[in-house]
């Protein structure tokens, strides 16, 4: 049922990322300036495997990133959505764009359709953003989406040296916001 999840705005349209996507996701992937707070960027057998995640998580669970498809091209601009992996801390709404579409607004018009999704269908409370100290630009996106920054955590497994900020925010803040 999730794995045909899709969501629309005015320009963008959400559905999970597909094999036919990974040009686009290579070049975001190996792109340094768009992997510089999301882990680095990847050499592009990673990247591939990534990809490959990327569509797997769908199968696993249902708070998965969406790719995000700019109507007016047709292309795949980013991911974002809703993520819970194993052993993440909170119940994430992420992001993250291909530099080409950074500064158009389609960040805050796709987080705002995700976290939508997040408290209703998904029943979330809270959603959160893990955001790193000098990631600027997501500290903006995250206030103009009304979440707070509240304590720091470290993300798990082999990321487990990396330290982020949570920003935060219920439902009822979200809803009163609206």
């Amino acid at each position: 049922i999730f794995a045909m999840t899709q969501l629309e705005t005015d320009r963008l349209l959400l559905r999970p990322t597909e094999a036919g996507d990974w040009p686009f996701v290579r070049e975001f992937l190996m792109c340094e300036d768009t992997m510089r707070h999301l882990g680095g960027h990847q050499q592009e057998p990673d990247a591939w495997r990534t990809l490959a995640q990327w569509i797997g998580v769908w199968s696993l669970t249902k708070a998965a990133m969406f790719g995000v498809i700019e109507k007016s091209s047709g292309e795949w601009i980013g991911r974002i959505g809703p993520w819970h992996p194993l052993h993440w801390p909170t119940l994430e709404v992420g992001w993250g764009l291909r530099k080409a579409y950074w500064g158009k607004g389609y960040a805050f018009e796709a987080a705002t359709a995700c976290i939508d999704f997040a408290f209703d269908e998904l029943a979330w409370d809270e959603v959160t953003h893990l955001i790193e100290d000098a990631n600027v630009p997501s500290q903006k996106l995250a206030k103009r989406l009304g979440s707070k920054p509240s304590e720091y955590v470290h993300l798990p497994g082999s990321m487990s040296d990396v330290r982020v900020r949570v920003w935060r925010q219920s439902k009822q803040h979200w809803l009163v916001g609206k």
